[in-house]
């Protein structure tokens, strides 16, 4: 294969969903109306919450799915696939509906974040990229919300594409990190694709190119006056590194009239060493400079940093974030919840497991986000059947899904929609917003969150409950199920 031909994303799927796809069609039910739903069944790193990324990618793979003739080829030399499927695969593409949760928004375990409503292939061809998407980027901006929350109104930046888990780990990776609350990234490309401010300044090499450290900075400072942050630990950081820097501040930056510039520490006692270069730098007149701190950091190891009295303004967080070390896989998964008989009546389906925490919610479903209207806090979220509606006239009430004999009851609420139309008939309907308009919207919604929701350790159970008609249903399923 020419690796420098443009892969066809449409085959970044799994193997079992071509022989369904044949199967389906040979069993003549290629026009079946399927639902399937996208879900996650536990928050990453045992949070409260989780944030939903990944759409931007769907829909574009959405738009492209497609079957070269060289595709058709290999599907053929694999001696498992009827001609009609393969003559089949030469028209494909996808014209059914998609909802989904907008990016940035905050999702709970077991509620819809996508349902595909389409034609059986073409729902279960698209399970593996659905997932790929939806998963990875929800992961990486989860993470990324909890890194920013510990550093409390500072400055976060992405640096950890050369830790990433491959090219796509670090680009879209960079892109959720923003979504999150990141506030640029070091990934050049993501800048270029995605408009994720990019940014950085020195590695200890170009220290160590210099015959001393003093030229290293003063030649920076002259090159780059109005970006001058200086890595300042290359060898010592209190006996040469700040004194250097401020030296290089002063005999460059202060007859230029420039009181912004920034030094970096990336090992030692960083508690310890920016109190420290905060003294040396506030003496020396230097109040202005910002200090950033970098060096295998997570949202723990900044919050205590912070509780340790560090005098940081900006934390460049690499490994820990891109990969989302603690806790590397976020769990969605696909599943059919209904299918539509002959006469266009949605029939549910369920999935049974005596894996409690595995057995599916089935139908075709809206969520409700409900919102106390005199806080402007999210309560709770609602999954009904797809035709009822809420009547915020009337209490509502609610079980706790953790401690079931408990209830809740919401008066003066407001219920919002959380699903929103993306592809009708296959065209995309959804107008796409701006990446800084999606981490707006994030910050936004995660401020709606009440503040023990936001723990990292032992956060307050959300309320995810279902309607009395949709818990019914689902009764009566598991019902029957249970005398098969």
């Amino acid at each position: 294969m020419n690796t420098e031909q443009k892969l066809n994303m449409t085959m970044l799927c799994d193997f079992y969903e071509l022989t369904m796809g044949n199967g389906y069609l040979q069993a003549g039910l290629q026009d079946r109306i399927t639902y399937f739903d996208v879900f996650f069944r536990n928050v990453p790193d045992k949070g409260g919450f989780a944030i939903c990324a990944g759409l931007e990618q769907l829909i574009d793979y959405i738009l492209d799915l497609h079957f070269d003739e060289e595709d058709i080829a290999y599907l053929r030399g694999r001696k498992l696939f009827s001609e009609d499927f393969l003559n089949y695969l030469r028209d494909f593409h996808f014209t059914g509906d998609i909802w989904a949760v907008p990016e940035g928004t905050p999702i709970f375990p077991h509620e819809p974040v996508v349902t595909v409503r389409a034609p059986a292939i073409q729902a279960q061809l698209i399970e593996t990229f659905t997932l790929l998407a939806i998963n990875h980027q929800s992961l990486i901006a989860t993470k990324a919300n909890r890194v920013v929350r510990a550093a409390d109104g500072r400055v976060v930046l992405e640096f950890g594409s050369r830790r990433a888990q491959g090219t796509d780990g670090a680009i879209s990776g960079a892109r959720a990190a923003y979504i999150g609350g990141c506030a640029g990234t070091a990934c050049t490309i993501s800048d270029q694709l995605y408009g994720v401010p990019a940014g950085g300044t020195m590695a200890h090499a170009w220290v160590q190119m210099f015959d001393s450290q003093y030229e290293a900075f003063k030649t920076y400072c002259q090159l780059y006056p109005h970006n001058a942050t200086l890595l300042v630990d290359t060898y010592n950081t209190l006996k040469s590194g700040i004194p250097d820097a401020i030296r290089a501040f002063d005999e460059v930056l202060k007859p230029m009239g420039i009181t912004e510039c920034g030094i970096r520490l990336d090992s030692g006692d960083i508690a310890y060493l920016t109190r420290k270069a905060r003294k040396m730098l506030d003496e020396a007149g230097w109040t202005g400079c910002k200090i950033s701190a970098s060096n295998s950091l997570d949202e723990y190891l900044i919050r205590d940093l912070l509780l340790q009295g560090a005098q940081i303004d900006l934390f460049g967080v690499g490994e820990r974030m891109i990969t989302a070390s603690s806790q590397p896989v976020f769990g969605g998964v696909y599943k059919l919840v209904a299918v539509e008989d002959q006469n266009g009546k949605i029939v549910p389906k369920i999935k049974v497991s005596e894996n409690v925490s595995k057995i599916t919610n089935p139908h075709f479903k809206k969520v409700y986000r409900i919102f106390d209207k005199a806080t402007g806090k999210a309560e709770a979220d609602y999954i009904t059947v797809w035709d009822e509606a809420i009547d915020a006239s009337r209490p509502l009430e609610l079980f706790d899904p953790h401690a079931t004999w408990k209830r809740k009851t919401y008066r003066d609420f407001m219920a919002k929609p959380l699903l929103v139309p993306i592809f009708q008939n296959g065209t995309l309907v959804y107008q796409r917003p701006a990446l800084k308009d999606i981490q707006t919207y994030c910050k936004e919604q995660v401020d709606a969150l009440w503040d023990e929701v936001k723990r990292f350790e032992n956060p307050h159970n959300y309320y995810v409950d279902l309607s009395q008609r949709l818990w019914d249903i689902k009764q009566s399923m598991l019902r029957e199920r249970s005398k098969q």
